[in-house]
């Protein structure tokens, strides 16, 4: 069975030549193509694809907050970020999102068939230069939470089970059914959370609780 790919770029000449690539390999069919991140929920539930590449940079809904809405609806699909940016904070922002891998455009012809494999094999494939970011990244957290004055959140233990399973890549239905709450519950204490952590966005809530070990 071939492998459902769906493409989100803004940039024509770049989605034309990612199709190309990809109709080369027979064990991939791209279902659908799309220049921008609007409605991507429906966008993706038209077409119903294993893997979505997704832009970071798009004008309106950008990919990383793209990536932040299909993770919650779709968690089985694997999503690549592929873009020409480097930025730290960006690759952060990507992973904690719920990004399956990140790899940069200019390396697409050798890379991105290798790196669908792997994603579909359970893998994490990264461009080397983002790898070692990410690892710096990991370094400098490791560093500054043996370092820092252990904080104490006061976090209930039903809201460290909310906590986790967002964590985890759980869309706020799927722990309402987890937990066997109501949804309504979940967005309560996901209140609590927010104002606990200090934080005001879902990536925020899982970068602090990666980074504090809070879950």
């Amino acid at each position: 069975m071939s492998i459902r790919i769906a493409l989100f770029d803004d940039n024509k000449n770049i989605r034309s030549n990612i199709r190309l690539l990809l109709n080369t390999d027979p064990s991939f069919e791209v279902v659908g193509v799309f220049s921008d991140a609007q409605h991507c929920i429906e966008k993706v539930l038209s077409v119903r694809p294993d893997v979505v590449l997704m832009d970071i940079e798009m004008v309106g809904i950008n990919g990383i907050d793209a990536v932040k809405m299909l993770t919650k609806e779709f968690p089985h699909i694997q999503i690549l970020i592929q873009t020409v940016l480097e930025d730290d904070e960006r690759v952060f922002e990507a992973i904690c999102a719920g990004a399956s891998g990140y790899i940069l455009k200019n390396q697409l012809n050798s890379t991105l068939i290798c790196a669908i494999n792997q994603m579909q094999n359970g893998g994490s494939p990264m461009s080397p230069s983002i790898a070692r970011r990410v690892l710096g990244l990991l370094r400098n957290g490791y560093r500054e939470k043996k370092s820092a004055v252990n904080e104490e959140y006061n976090l209930t233990p039903r809201e460290k089970e909310v906590l986790t399973a967002l964590v985890n890549g759980l869309s706020y239905k799927m722990i309402a059914f987890e937990l066997e709450i109501s949804y309504e519950t979940v967005r309560s204490h996901m209140k609590k959370i927010y104002e606990k952590l200090h934080v005001a966005s879902l990536t925020e809530v899982v970068a602090k609780a990666i980074n504090k070990k809070i879950v």
